[in-house]
């Protein structure tokens, strides 16, 4: 590696998605949180644990699912972890989705900036139940693991699923384990079977996994050799003894082994398996698979080691047999060498497949040198083929890890490199990339790669550098770097020192990782913890829970308004107003609760812990045990005084307001008591004479009945349109609270014009309408929005009554609005309104009338806006005054739930 950096932390991750798949890959219980301990995420393993999704579990949930017995001393160790900003560890019950509560080993740690700030706390879980459980035994495994740490040996046992559990001390002193590791403590975290076989030899580590499955099979003692590496890497030779130990009934309870070192006794297996094979080579000078040919290249010896490997006989190679020993796609080539050195006499080697006796083909390096006479002449040909199939697969194997490693680099946006104390050894290609240099130029200088480092980072980086060179352990650093174009590079640098025997340092090997975008991303996060934060801090929430007697069990410490603890053990009911006052509504809530149903937002008037009265919105679910049992509540409460006090002032105002339009219509029914008189006089006079007609048709001899029919028929007519509008006069003048319902607007102005109808004629307007055919429905106060179209055209005719010559025209119009709904005009010809007057004929108390109120069109206003629409005036064209209003259509209104809301 490249001398640019150095650090005092270990690296994270390099992506996102790589960190992701390690968390879900890590066999436990992986969460995340803020620097106030709140869960932000966990990993799929505890979801599925819990049986929860995030936002279950998110801020606090987590610790709501920790035994109840075990709750207290777990929130008080955990909440002084954070609030010190120390390590936290226990031991705990979580409750598994089913129910029940397993023992866990939960453990975290503060992730700190470089400023030494707790920007996240991460943790796990480890199920230890067994283990936990089997300590509960007396004199078990505790005896056992005591026993095992004072046996001068190294020693362990697994599970009886073959997961290694256990190392005595001297083990985990070899392999440098923590104090606290779970092996040291025989705390079972779920390890597979062959987990342990990582940490051997790559040589020994598939016969190992073998030979540990044959003995987990068969339930029998077994014992293998192996490589273990202590704790600064190096190997030794361990010949390792497992043994079952079975209860009375004959149950495997573990697998009990102790390792033996054998070091030495391999170094001398080695010294002496060497001395024969320099022997053998002494003894014999043929190869493995050897054979001879006479000059014409015809076989004349074959071993026995080569006969068994093709599973020919030595007829079968005769004339030209041999072709079946060799690959297919092999022998054209094959042959055309071999004959090149026979006809020509030089040396002849080849590397092709030969095909074995069970049919499977291996590669073979072959090679075949000519015997000479005095005269130079070849009198026989012998050769040898070497089997290299491993090799060369291996060779496939690492060509495809190398081309693999290069791609996962690139993708991880990690370099490899090597230095010593003056050179540059090596840069992968990735290295290249980040750095911003060709690898066609070569490996750049130190000093080109030293004009890379951001200035105010070299001093820091040189003293990082000197550090891993003169350590021994692994060193990490963060930098900058600037590319020629300016761009700005953040890296995480790993170096990796390897020293001689004599303490020399050989190279330092090194990764660097571009972490720009993470940079970004913790900036970002940064951004959404400190958003988070802020409204944290503002929320008025609280957390309750109660028992099975309805009794609070659990308050917050803001729950009603301050201090709670004396809350506890009392019912919610205890300090609630309204219970006399609203029956039903209480008596629906404890139908709910008896019933163990979930409530929401229920609202009640409380007493806060001042004695003042405040309105509580409740909301819960019930919690029950893993067998079923009913154990209480739990839910969330806030103070809504302030909402409700609105909501009532609200209330207030709406029934003023309905007051006040009441009032207007009385006013405006007065005012037209006159025309209204005429309308139903008009209606009474015409039924007298019918009447008068239908005597007259019964006083003919004989009576003419069915004349008398049809004017008693004209009779009823005539009371029905007096009754008609006897009845419309009713509803403009009674009080009643406003209520919504779907009409037809057009049917509702033909209504109104037929009561300004004798108004209109007196003072002599032409009213003209365009009601559009197939209007939408609307959603509506029918009486409200007639009042409203009735105001509108007094106030035409009474602007019109003004006008001393020109046209008195009135035009009513109905259409469909183009952002929905329904828009509704009332055009006059009269003087019109000044320009400088518009924005003020809507507000209350303002007319310019010399007997006006000036309230009718603030009231008009009123009713439109609390039906979701708007009025406005404008000049109407040539003369006049235009008011428009819209209404939004019934079908908006019921897929508008809020709006539907404030109308319940």
């Amino acid at each position: 590696m490249s001398n640019e950096g150095g650090g005092a932390e270990e690296a994270p991750f390099s992506g996102e998605q790589e960190l992701r798949l390690l968390v879900e890959a890590v066999p436990a219980l992986v969460w995340r949180a803020g620097r106030e301990g709140n869960i932000e995420s966990v990993n799929k393993r505890l979801l599925d644990y819990l049986g929860a999704t995030l936002d279950d579990i998110a801020g606090g949930g987590l610790l709501e699912r920790v035994h109840p017995d075990d709750f207290p001393e777990t929130a008080k160790a955990f909440h002084q972890a954070v609030q010190a900003g120390t390590g936290y560890q226990g031991v705990l019950r979580l409750r598994r989705k089913d129910g029940e509560f397993l023992w866990h080993y939960a453990r975290c740690e503060p992730l700190r900036d470089r400023q030494g700030q707790i920007i996240q706390w991460y943790g796990l879980c480890v199920d230890i139940d067994q283990a936990k459980k089997a300590d509960d035994r007396p004199g078990s495994v505790a005896q056992l693991q005591a026993t095992l740490n004072v046996i001068p040996a190294y020693t362990w046992y697994t599970a009886p699923s073959g997961g290694l559990t256990f190392v005595n001390k001297r083990t985990a002193d070899y392999l440098g384990l923590p104090k606290d590791h779970p092996l040291r403590l025989g705390i079972d975290v779920g390890a597979t079977w062959d987990a342990h076989i990582p940490l051997l030899h790559p040589d020994e580590q598939e016969e190992s996994r073998k030979a540990w499955l044959d003995c987990l099979r068969s339930g029998k003692a077994a014992e293998f050799s192996q490589r273990v590496p202590n704790a600064q890497g190096s190997y030794r030779w361990f010949l390792s003894r497992a043994e079952p130990l079975r209860a009375i009934d004959g149950t495997l309870l573990q697998w009990v082994g102790v390792n033996l070192d054998i070091e030495e006794l391999k170094r001398a297996e080695q010294a002496l398996r060497e001395s024969e094979y320099t022997l053998r080579q002494i003894v014999e000078t043929v190869p493995a698979q050897f054979w001879s040919l006479d000059p014409t290249g015809e076989p004349t010896q074959l071993n026995q080691r080569l006969l068994d490997y093709s599973g020919m006989r030595f007829e079968a190679f005769k004339h030209g047999g041999w072709k079946k020993f060799v690959h297919p796609d092999d022998f054209s080539e094959t042959e055309r060498a071999f004959r090149h050195a026979i006809q020509t006499g030089t040396s002849y080697q080849a590397v092709h497949r030969l095909r074995r006796a069970d049919g499977e083909f291996r590669w073979h390096h072959v090679r075949g040198e000519p015997l000479r006479d005095q005269q130079g002449r070849i009198v026989q040909w012998y050769g040898l083929s070497v089997d290299i199939d491993e090799g060369k697969r291996s060779e496939d194997l690492l060509r495809r890890s190398e081309a693999f490693l290069a791609e996962a680099q690139r993708l991880s946006h990690t370099g490899a490199s090597a230095y010593n104390a003056t050179t540059i050894l090596y840069w992968s290609e990735e290295t290249y990339r980040i750095f911003g240099f060709d690898p066609r130029d070569g490996i750049p200088s130190r000093e080109a790669v030293w004009q890379r480092i951001h200035p105010d980072d070299q001093a820091r980086v040189r003293a990082d550098v000197e550090n891993a060179q003169n350590g021994i352990e692994n060193f990490s650093s963060e930098f900058r770097i600037i590319l020629p174009d300016g761009t700005v590079k953040y890296l995480e640098s790993i170096r990796h020192p390897i020293f001689s025997t004599d303490g020399q340092l050989v190279e330092v090997v090194a990764t660097q990782i571009d972490v720009t975008e993470r940079k970004r991303v913790e900036q970002a996060l940064r951004e959404s913890q400190a958003k988070f934060r802020d409204y944290a801090e503002t929320a008025s929430d609280w957390f309750w829970e109660i028992g099975p007697d309805y009794k609070f069990t659990l308050l917050t410490e803001n729950a009603f308004g301050s201090d709670s603890a004396d809350l506890i053990g009392t019912m919610f009911s205890d300090h609630a107003l309204d219970v006399e006052a609203e029956p039903e509504k209480w008596r629906r809530v404890w139908e709910a609760l008896d019933l163990r149903k979930p409530f929401r937002d229920f609202v009640y008037r409380g007493m806060s812990s001042n004695g003042s009265a405040m309105y509580v919105k409740a909301s819960g679910k019930p919690v029950f045990d893993t067998d079923g049992e009913f154990r209480g509540y739990r839910g969330t409460s806030s103070d809504v005084t302030a909402n409700m006090r609105a909501q009532e002032e609200h209330e207030r105002l709406l029934r003023l307001e309905s007051d006040l339009a009441h009032m207007n219509r009385l006013s405006v029914m007065g005012e037209l008591t006159a025309s209204l008189s005429h309308e139903i006089t008009q209606p009474i006079a015409t039924a007298r004479n019918n009447a008068r007609a239908a005597l007259n048709f019964l006083g003919r001899q004989p009576p003419d009945l069915e004349e008398v029919r049809e004017a008693l028929y004209s009779i009823v007519g005539d009371a029905d349109r007096a009754g008609d509008i006897i009845d419309r006069i009713r509803d403009q003048i009674k009080k009643a609270p406003p209520r919504k319902s779907r009409f037809d607007l057009n049917q509702a102005i033909n209504e109104v014009i037929l009561l300004a109808r004798s108004a209109v004629s007196q003072n002599g307007i032409s009213v003209q309408t365009r009601l559009t055919k197939g209007l939408l429905a609307v959603e509506g106060d029918h009486v409200q929005l007639q009042q409203v179209v009735l105001n509108l055209i007094l106030n035409a005719v009474e602007a019109m009554s003004t006008v001393g010559a020109g046209p008195r025209e009135l035009l009513i119009s109905t259409e469909q609005a183009q952002t929905g709904g329904v828009l509704v005009s009332v055009r006059d010809s009269g003087p019109g309104i000044d320009p400088e007057r518009l924005d003020r004929i809507f507000e209350a108390f303002y007319t310019t009338k010399s007997t006006g109120l000036g309230m009718g069109l603030s009231i008009c206003r009123s009713i439109i806006d609390a039906h979701g629409g708007r009025l406005w005036a404008d000049a109407n064209e040539p003369r006049g005054a235009a008011f428009q209003f819209t209404l939004p259509d019934a079908e908006k209104e019921l897929r508008n739930p809020l709006r539907a809301a404030q109308q319940t």
